[in-house]
């Protein structure tokens, strides 16, 4: 069986393992990682790893993420041996902090040595958060991309696209919690049950591996037209920053109950074609699902190789420390270059040397922009803001 784990970072990672703990598939391992013992305390998974302990003393990182990535260096072994038996990896986080976005390619890089497929799924942070937590989220996920097999990034802007005004502040950010959780199920519950028409962890590895940004779209239907609906829903998510068109590798799903038609797998399949490269590499599979409502279906679409212009850009790192950045790689991509196929041969991958002593990339800023007086505080540790007051 693939052993697949998802590790959450920091509290926004945290925070989305817990509410994939209440609902998610069998055979998948949670690990929470964080430098706030307290927030990890309260985080439900299977697996905690207190990072840093003494960088922060358990407080956490005060929207440093050069911290965060010390904290992670420190407890590097610890995080290698929970994950090194794993297949496949998802690496989840809030970016924009300091545990979040300093220490998740840190776990990123380490699964990428070992060999595993690694997929990032971040998000970023919301407009009224401040232009420096804006700035840290965008190093953090240049950094993210390069240390990654694909990306799926999730603007926390989108979900004012999806909730009323009179959506409490809770509700708003459980809605960013499912987000995130479901893009990792979809693609889990592809891998994991069994179809009629199956996608294995093969056909996963040839359209993920070092593909770059990516979106898991999905859509679910009933009633007259439903495929066309559910089509609709899963090409066209206002949630993701990427949209299926562009895209060069497509994995779709398509489950139902035993009334799922013929004519209605011709018509998604036929639209997620038309909306994607002309040449991309599209692997399809179907199966039942018990657990979806009488006359429900369900569309899991997972698109990849897109362009990353970010990624090609050359930036340079301000909040991080400068003497062991990395360059940016630029998606390569797969060979695409055919239309619906099965059945791509399995090949375990040797593990990968380690990356230490390449240089990073991301944003060089002015001075004035990143010093001032109101954010000079959020800069210093949680524990040493506390006994300065």
């Amino acid at each position: 069986m693939v052993r697949i784990k998802v590790v959450g970072v920091g509290g926004g990672g945290g925070n989305a393992i817990s509410r994939m703990y209440e609902d998610f598939p069998r055979g998948v391992e949670l690990i929470a990682i964080n430098t706030d013992l307290q927030d990890l305390n309260q985080t439900q998974a299977k697996k905690r790893i207190y990072i840093g302990k003494n960088l922060t003393k358990g407080m956490g990182t005060g929207m440093n993420p050069e911290l965060g990535k010390q904290a992670a260096e420190e407890n590097r072994a610890e995080i290698t041996e929970a994950i090194k038996d794993a297949d496949m990896i998802f690496v989840t986080a809030g970016m924009g902090g300091g545990t979040g976005t300093g220490a998740a390619p840190v776990v990123a890089e380490i699964a990428k040595d070992l060999g595993i497929l690694t997929v990032g799924i971040v998000t970023k942070p919301f407009a009224f958060e401040g232009g420096q937590r804006s700035r840290i989220a965008e190093e953090g996920i240049i950094r993210m991309r390069d240390r990654v097999d694909t990306l799926i990034t999730v603007p926390n802007d989108r979900i004012f696209s999806i909730i009323s005004k009179d959506t409490s502040l809770m509700k708003a950010f459980e809605e960013v919690d499912k987000i995130l959780r479901d893009s990792v199920r979809g693609v889990t519950e592809l891998i994991l049950t069994p179809g009629i028409i199956n996608i294995d962890f093969a056909d996963v590895k040839a359209v993920m591996r070092d593909s770059g940004s990516a979106m898991v779209g999905l859509g679910i239907a009933s009633g007259s037209g439903r495929a066309g609906k559910a089509a609709s829903s899963a090409i066209n998510s206002p949630l993701l920053e990427t949209s299926v068109e562009g895209a060069r590798g497509i994995l779709l799903c398509i489950s139902g109950r035993n009334d799922l038609k013929m004519h209605e797998i011709n018509e998604i399949a036929s639209a997620v074609a038309e909306s994607a490269d002309q040449s991309a590499r599209i692997i399809f599979g179907t199966y039942y699902d018990r657990k979806l409502n009488k006359g429900q279906l369900k569309i899991t679409l997972i698109a990849t190789g897109f362009s990353d212009t970010l990624a090609r850009e050359g930036r340079y790192s301000h909040y991080f420390s400068g003497s062991e950045d990395l360059p940016v790689r630029s998606s390569s991509g797969l060979p695409f270059g055919g239309s619906m196929e099965q059945g791509v041969k399995e090949d375990r991958e040797e593990p990968r040397t380690s990356s230490a002593g390449r240089q990073d990339s991301a944003d060089e800023y002015d001075e004035e922009d990143v010093v001032e007086t109101k954010e000079k505080e959020w800069d210093i540790p949680a524990f040493l803001r506390r006994k300065k007051k």
